[in-house]
């Protein structure tokens, strides 16, 4: 008997169970199949299997894939516990169980259908000035939706540096990256950094303030260079821990480099305090094999060419239709690099489940050709995205056949 279930499919548990029908969630999936169509209590209309191999030759512009991949930034918790509670996702699982989180993890992924979990090298958290203000969405957040504060960080001075806590490179955690690299299913990856690898340009935004550092690049510039070789030292060490563990196969940074009208600073200022750092990381990610994705938002067409052939980036990540549609990036940076997500958040939030199903399937018949594209949301699944919408962009590109 073939396993068909999402979360056990290709895992040492499924090959230790004979009958493994008697898992609740293959019950799910096996009882509501229906003419290619979601029928209720069912996500999607077509079973996929994850396939990490597959999933990273799409990204190296191999081919056209046999089927569609997806790709995340992440998922809000919000979204991921509707979810979970709609299709009993963590029925069997002990919620006292110290690796609840990362099992918790691997069945949303497995059940969506990602070919990979998020891990990163576990570093001490930074303190940063936020603000807070209450969640209006109907997946409203407890203790509100919190912000970085723009006008002054925590440091903005000599002396502020000075005293600042900075992580310890020494001190990272891998408790997470063991478990996965022992537990993973065999078809699934770690794609690396989870969001937290990367953050040259944000770092020095969030740890000055955003107006601090723009005075800073005329006042201060060797203050600015300091927290940049921070970064680097602190991000350098992370990653190679990271790569120590041969279940990542890809390396997913994230750095916010632009707004709707261009970047933040100047493309000579990243040239100098962000590329740099960008290069270190793509040079490690590449000499283990892996290829290096980079997610950031903002009109990034003045360093384009520089992230491309100077750092190596092997993937954009985060698209926002009033600024390029991911569909004209792929006509003008497909032959270079692999295009990922692009699904506008905005039109993901507003449109109705035959338009979503619509603009995916357009947006694939352009982009899929060839490999170097991966479906997802033109930049993450935030709390204010309708579950519904998110998952029909899900189940059409289960169902697009080029």
């Amino acid at each position: 008997m073939r396993c068909v279930c999402p979360v056990l499919a290709g895992s040492r548990a499924c090959r230790c169970l004979r009958f493994v029908l008697l898992c609740g969630i293959c019950i799910l999936v096996t009882n509501t199949i229906e003419k290619g169509r979601p029928v209720a209590g069912r996500a999607f209309s077509i079973e996929v299997t994850p396939d990490w191999e597959a999933f990273l030759a799409c990204i190296r512009r191999e081919g056209t894939p046999r089927r569609v991949h997806h790709i995340e930034l992440y998922l809000d918790y919000e979204v991921e516990d509707v979810i979970i509670e709609r299709y009993g996702l963590l029925d069997g699982l002990d919620r006292s169980d110290p690796y609840f989180a990362e099992q918790r993890h691997l069945r949303v992924q497995r059940f969506l259908g990602y070919d990979y979990v998020h891990c990163g090298a576990e570093i001490q958290e930074m303190a940063f000035t936020k603000g807070v203000v209450a969640d209006s969405t109907e997946l409203a957040r407890e203790g509100g939706r919190r912000f970085m504060e723009e006008h002054a960080g925590p440091v903005t001075t000599w002396a502020e540096f000075e005293a600042y806590k900075w992580p310890d490179p020494g001190q990272i955690s891998t408790r997470s990256l063991e478990w996965y690299q022992a537990n993973l299913p065999d078809d699934m990856c770690i794609l690396g950094g989870a969001g937290a690898l990367s953050h040259f340009t944000e770092h020095l935004c969030w740890l000055m303030g955003y107006e601090t550092l723009c005075y800073a690049l005329y006042e201060q510039r060797d203050l600015v260079a300091a927290i940049t070789q921070k970064n680097i030292e602190m991000f350098d060490a992370s990653l190679k821990t990271l790569l120590q563990f041969d279940r990542v196969k890809a390396v997913l940074a994230s750095d916010d480099m632009g707004f709707r009208g261009g970047t933040l600073i100047s493309p000579d200022d990243l040239r100098e305090f962000a590329l740099p750092g960008h290069k270190r990381m793509a040079t490690l990610a590449h000499d283990a094999g892996c290829p290096y994705l980079l997610h950031s938002c903002g009109d990034l067409t003045k360093i384009m060419d520089d992230l491309i052939d100077d750092v190596g980036m092997d993937g954009k990540h985060s698209f926002e239709d009033v600024i390029e549609p991911v569909t004209t990036a792929k006509d003008r940076y497909g032959h270079r690099i692999a295009l990922l997500g692009g699904i506008d958040i905005d039109f993901l939030c507003r449109a109705d489940e035959a338009a979503i199903r619509t603009r995916v399937r357009e947006t694939l018949e352009r982009c899929q050709a060839g490999g170097g594209y991966c479906l997802g949301s033109g930049n993450s699944i935030a709390n204010y995205v309708p579950v519904d919408n998110y998952l029909a962009m899900v189940d059409e590109g289960r169902r697009f056949v080029a």
